[in-house]
């Protein structure tokens, strides 16, 4: 029975034209991920491993240096400022410096000038200066009690004949009078004074220096190293040893510098266990991450090969309801392959055709509600040109001057507007259509009103559509202003390829809920002013497309401002328009 199935699942595995494209993909899938992984896992460790040891390696040297140059500097203090006291002992003018307490006025000058020295010696790592003389009388500082000196281990095991520098080490101060130790741990050093003519003859030098720093500085290596460290004299004496225990065997890794002043050997241990310890690291998680991509690798291949065809067939279905006109199809896009992005092609694809779909019907239904819109206004204009020249030729007849003005310029604005063989005109033109029409509500209602336009000639050749200003200036008279009463300023601009026209008036406003009703496509939802706007901005974008048009900002009580863009075209150009740039509006 259990042959059986695994027989079954070969066949499945191997028969068939899906199902063998399935196989071989699962097969070249894993030789191809795998045998990289596994190169570059093993060339991985080892440089990494290399490159860590290495580095490890020069971090240690580098902070050995470090610790050596910091004890090189405060040894090189110490022993600077022993040699210039010991120079100033040399001096055969020193003679008032004797080993007892100073009785004569001479004596007393010459040991405050002595240790005025001293404390100008002092830096802030200063513990302490003095000089002991055999008899136990000392200068300097005031806090010293001559009998705890040999509570120094190093002070105490000095050689008596011992010339030259000799450095105690490290110790706590704990050698001050009455009980007041401060227990600061220093570094001390100790010079004997061999004048045999000079009075100071016999005596010590004794320089501490806080060590605080240095230690700390110590403890910190240890901490980041793990090592052990050690710094001996060159007479073998332990100087300063970690307080971890420690065994030391031959393959510890050892760095190891000596100093320049006293020939003290800084060395550090390590154990080659500690040391490689982070390329084991390296090594371990290089195996278990080699085992998980293994693993992985064989699972998403096996994820990826079944999946592949289904989503092959999936955008064929897809490309098929297309076909059949079903628009809203969307593929769900599941990764960024090349599957994916030939997913997210056919969406944009798709999208790109219904948009442009919903574009063409909806420029072919404003068009269709343009041409409907001009067949019911269209009037013989021969006619009402003919009876309005022969009103005005009565009213001059009359001596009706205002009314022969009136007809003039009503007849001005006629003429443009009823002009429907051109749709597209010169803003110039459209501009002295404006003004006829403010003439007529001049007359009408008397000189209370101003007008301030701002344009730039050069800006007066290019197109805008017929008869779309006007209708916004009626708004103004007729909804705006109360008894033709207000101000109106037309400013237009270019903005690179494109034109701006601003109309502000500071009539009586819009109230909110109506402005946001204005360009809604109900003709019942408004007044009278609100039909204007929308035949205005659906003229701009009818000639220019949907991204050109009006916005209206209002406020109620405080005036109306109308913004007006659309591209640069001039007359007798293609349909796309010439463009033109370096012109300014005045």
């Amino acid at each position: 029975m259990k042959g059986q199935r695994l027989r079954q699942l070969y066949r499945r595995l191997v028969s068939g034209s899906y199902r063998s494209i399935r196989t071989k993909l699962l097969v070249c899938f894993l030789i191809v991920a795998l045998i990289p992984l596994l190169s570059l896992g093993a060339v991985s460790y080892y440089q990494s491993a290399k490159m860590i040891n290495s580095q490890f390696g020069k971090y240690g040297e580098n902070a050995v240096a470090q610790l050596e140059q910091q004890t090189n500097s405060s040894l090189g203090r110490m022993k600077q400022t022993s040699e210039t006291i010991y120079s100033y002992l040399l001096d055969p003018a020193r003679t008032g410096l004797g080993n007892r307490v100073p009785v004569t006025y001479s004596e007393i000058i010459e040991k405050n000038d002595f240790e005025a020295l001293l404390k100008s010696l002092r830096t802030d790592r200063t513990a302490g200066i003095y000089i002991i003389t055999p008899s136990g009388y000392y200068y300097g500082e005031s806090n010293l009690d001559v009998a705890k000196l040999d509570n120094i281990p190093a002070w105490k095991s000095r050689p008596a004949s011992y010339q030259g520098t000799y450095w105690l080490g490290f110790y706590e101060q704990n050698h001050a009078m009455r009980g007041e130790d401060s227990h600061l741990p220093v570094l001390g050093l100790a010079v004997p004074i061999h004048h045999p003519n000079g009075a100071q003859d016999g005596s010590t030098i004794l320089i501490e220096e806080n060590a605080q720093e240095l230690l700390h500085m110590f403890r910190l290596f240890e901490e980041d190293t793990k090592a052990h460290l050690t710094i001996k004299s060159p007479d073998g004496r332990l100087i300063y040893e970690s307080a971890s225990k420690f065994a030391p065997k031959k393959n510890d890794v050892i760095w190891d510098r000596t100093l320049a002043v006293n020939q003290w050997t800084i060395e550090a241990r390590l154990p080659a266990k500690a040391f490689y310890k982070s390329s084991g690291v390296i090594r371990s998680n290089t195996v278990v991450v080699a085992v998980i991509s293994c693993v992985l690798a064989f699972g998403l291949a096996y994820v990826f090969s079944s999946r592949f065809t289904a989503r092959i067939r999936t955008l064929k279905d897809s490309m098929q309801k297309v076909s059949f006109g079903k628009l809203d199809t969307r593929l769900p896009v599941e990764g960024r392959d090349e599957l994916g992005s030939l997913d997210m092609s056919f969406n944009r694809m798709v999208s790109g055709v219904q948009t442009l779909i919903e574009e063409v019907e909806q420029s072919e239904r404003l068009k269709k509600e343009a041409e409907l819109r001009a067949f019911h206004y269209q009037i013989n204009p021969h006619l009402l040109f003919n009876t309005l020249n022969s009103i005005q030729w009565k009213a001059r007849l009359e001596g009706a001057e205002e009314i022969r003005h009136m007809l003039y310029h009503l007849t001005m604005v006629l003429e443009g507007n009823l002009d429907i063989s051109q749709e597209l005109i010169t803003l110039g033109r459209e501009l002295r259509m404006i003004d006829h029409f403010l003439k007529i509500q001049e007359i009408r209602y008397g000189e209370v009103f101003r007008y301030d336009l701002h344009c730039g000639e050069s800006l007066k050749r290019y197109l805008i559509p017929r008869m779309t200003l006007q209708p916004l200036f009626e708004n103004i008279f007729f909804h705006g202003f109360t008894d033709g009463v207000g101000s109106i300023e037309l400013d237009v601009r270019e903005d690179n390829d494109e034109l701006v026209l601003t109309l502000k008036d500071d009539g009586a406003g819009i109230a909110a809920e109506k402005l946001e009703q204005l360009f809604k496509p109900k003709p019942e939802s408004r007044g009278r002013g609100g039909l204007g706007v929308q035949n205005a901005d659906q003229k701009f974008k009818l000639h220019f497309g949907p991204p050109y048009g009006l916005t209206v900002h209002s406020t109620k009580g405080e005036g109306t401002t109308i913004l007006i863009r659309w591209p640069k075209k001039e007359e007798g150009s293609d349909g796309d328009g010439k463009k033109n740039q370096g012109a300014d509006c005045g």
